[in-house]
């Protein structure tokens, strides 16, 4: 049985935090591309057209029922081929938040709609009767509230997908995991280096647990006031 070599958990503290840093730049982003398509998503999800509505569950259907493994490797291996493009020196992240950010708007986009949908018709008919439009009544009454109901459920998708981030790895983009790879490599230290791998995703997932914990804290004092 090897040593185990504590000591390369120091050595190895700074090139893994800044694969954690990609790792938070490319979470980060990849919520923000989710966000954005959601909300579009949700809204076609529930739209009376049934050209909008079916286009909405094709998709949500086909990102939440494949793999984020598979999606990353057809954005990255497949969209080039398919579109007849070089891939530039950092589509590595470009394919990584691409992916990441197509897989989260699907799961985003049923954040929401459950979000709109828990809003109670009444308020809506409400805005209507003093002359606002379907539109209006939406944006000014309904999704402010949904928004707000919501953001707890965000963040939980925002602690699944920095976790689910380190499947990009797969593509050598140098995130926390991949840099973790590169270290195993070369210190052929396998236990050591992984486990200070989990304990910088643990202290990340533990942090983000206790902000989302925290605002929905704030949240349910706001709503009883």
């Amino acid at each position: 049985m090897g040593e185990f070599r504590w000591e390369l958990m120091a050595e190895s503290f700074k090139p893994l935090l800044k694969g954690t840093v990609i790792t938070l730049e490319l979470t980060a982003g990849a919520v923000a591309i989710g966000i954005v398509l959601g909300m579009f998503l949700a809204l076609m999800r529930l739209a009376n057209n049934r050209l909008l509505r079916g286009i909405a569950i094709a998709y949500i259907d086909f990102f939440r029922g494949t793999p984020l493994l598979v999606q990353i490797m057809m954005v990255y291996f497949a969209f080039p081929q398919l579109f007849g493009f070089q891939m530039p020196d950092n589509y590595q992240f470009i394919a990584g938040i691409g992916a990441m950010g197509l897989n989260s708007g699907a799961y985003i986009a049923e954040i929401f709609r459950s979000g709109i949908q828990s809003i109670d018709r009444g308020q809506g008919e409400a805005a209507r009767s003093l002359g606002m439009s379907h539109a209006q009544s939406m944006r000014y009454v309904i999704l402010p509230q949904a928004v707000k109901r919501v953001i707890p459920p965000l963040g939980n998708e925002f602690i699944a997908l920095l976790k689910d981030s380190s499947l990009v790895a797969i593509i050598a983009l140098e995130d926390l995991m991949y840099t973790g790879k590169i270290i195993v490599g070369r210190t052929l230290q396998p236990f050591v280096i992984y486990f200070e791998v989990a304990l910088f995703y643990l202290v990340m997932t533990l942090i983000l647990s206790r902000f989302v914990n925290y605002t929905e804290r704030r949240l349910g004092k706001s709503d009883t006031r």
